[in-house]
């Protein structure tokens, strides 16, 4: 069907000036007087609406207005208008699909908790338009950045029998019967499709590490899944996430990376989706573009762990959570070290060894590992990011230390036995990223079809 997108309609107004177009889309909203019917017309290309405009006087058809949510093919005389810019003088209009009155759609302005109820028809709306555009913008965005610093894009199993983290957070896949009757999980499972326990993947970390260990840097950037029991606005069991795994790099080393990275992708975001981020801004009450400025523009902190359990216990602030070393840092105590202490993102260094990953790279004073969160305002943690332990013997030693089988991580294992290397990667959950970009609050308000707990 032939027709000219509304963005290239906006874009190229002088090359469509005065002349006969098509478009084609959906009716935003519609009203008439005794002479006059006017349309807004939106076709998903974007966030303006372009406005039809029905002279029924000197129209040679008279058309009745359409309800709002029909699908049109519209063809008209694209011409100044001094209220929108330009808008379409209609001399024919096709009615591609009738929209009844019951449509979900017909207020202009829809809460997100009543457009959660009816995830099929959000990207119909503004918001979601433009939610949806800023993601595609920087999906686009991240793989461009790995691909012009020679990374290479790496497919991980999205069906694995390890759990990376030792989390216990997997789904169980299974072509087993319900009611399938066996004297033990050995046996149930060696009946399984792959003769043993599979389930969805939390982290392509594990097998990343082994395609660098050949490729020299890699990155991922899929599915993954997690069936944790937490119903926040910042957790969902199926999510995207972006790991890159580097070869001969250390600590410091990557975390110069993730600050480049970090930085260059908000940058491309706010080149090429200024509507959106108009729109977004407004929204978050005009603080927004300046925040993502200020991260482009800002050196972030480095800040060891122990050094900021000192300043939270001496902050004179009553945290839900208490702070002792040891302890994991809360959203709470998170947010206050970047927006309230250092008023700009802080990587948090050499964490305790206890309350992180086996994986981790152990540091001389045998209590703390060589890793870091990274922290922004308005969110907290944003990228896990950490040098892996090298060392064959103090990894075999740190997952022994977690009873973690060793035998169910022969080929990780060989990358320490066989020429290993130092080598360091990070972890960005994407929707984390794009609410922190969009100011979106919720999770549930990036995805397509959010998957959480209860709700499938």
């Amino acid at each position: 069907m032939k027709h000219t997108d509304i963005k290239d309609l906006f874009a190229s107004s002088d090359k469509y000036s005065n002349g006969s177009v098509t478009v084609c889309g959906w009716v935003r909203t519609a009203r008439e007087s005794k002479s006059i019917s006017f349309i807004e017309l939106n076709d998903g290309t974007s966030l303006r609406n372009i406005q039809l405009v029905i002279d029924k006087e000197n129209a040679k058809t008279v058309y009745a207005l359409p309800s709002v949510g029909t699908a049109l093919k519209i063809t008209g005389n694209f011409v100044p208008s001094e209220r929108n810019g330009y808008e379409i003088a209609v001399t024919d209009m096709e009615v591609l699909g009738e929209c009844p009155a019951d449509y979900p759609l017909q207020k202009k302005f829809h809460t997100l908790e009543y457009l959660r109820t009816i995830p099929h028809l959000r990207p119909r709306t503004r918001f979601f338009e433009a939610v949806f555009a800023v993601r595609n913008e920087l999906s686009f965005a991240i793989h461009k950045y790995f691909h012009s610093h020679g990374y290479k894009y790496m497919h991980t199993p999205i069906l694995t029998g390890s759990d990376c983290e030792g989390a216990g957070e997997m789904f169980r896949v299974t072509t087993q019967p319900w009611n399938a009757n066996y004297k033990n999980e050995e046996e149930y499972f060696a009946d399984d499709f792959f003769g043993a326990k599979a389930g969805l993947t939390v982290s392509g970390q594990l097998e990343g590490e082994i395609a660098a260990m050949g490729l020299g840097k890699i990155y991922t950037f899929g599915p993954t899944f997690r069936a944790e029991h937490s119903n926040t606005t910042r957790h969902a069991a199926e999510f995207w996430q972006i790991e890159p795994e580097v070869c001969f790099a250390d600590l410091h080393d990557i975390i110069e990376i993730a600050e480049d990275f970090i930085k260059n992708i908000i940058k491309e975001v706010i080149d090429n989706c200024p509507e959106e981020l108009a729109f977004f801004n407004e929204r978050s009450g005009n603080g927004l573009l300046e925040k993502l400025r200020g991260v482009i523009n800002s050196d972030f902190i480095k800040l060891k762990y122990t050094d900021a359990v000192e300043i939270l216990k001496k902050s004179g602030k009553e945290f839900k959570y208490p702070v002792e070393w040891g302890c994991d840092l809360q959203t709470e105590h998170e947010r206050y070290l970047t927006e309230e202490y250092f008023k700009k993102p802080v990587f948090v260094t050499d964490y305790p060894a206890d309350i992180k990953a086996f994986y981790m790279k152990q540091n001389p004073d045998g209590k703390t590992v060589a890793a870091t969160d990274l922290l922004v305002p308005g969110i907290g943690e944003i990228i896990g990011c950490s040098e892996r332990e090298a060392d064959l013997v103090k990894l075999k030693n740190a997952m022994a230390k977690r009873n973690m089988p060793l035998e169910s991580y022969t080929a990780y294992l060989d990358t320490r036995k066989f020429g290993s290397v130092p080598h360091s990667g990070f972890g960005l959950g994407f929707e984390r990223i794009l609410m922190y970009i969009t100011g979106v609050q919720n999770i549930r308000d990036t995805l397509l079809f959010p998957r959480t707990v209860g709700s499938l």
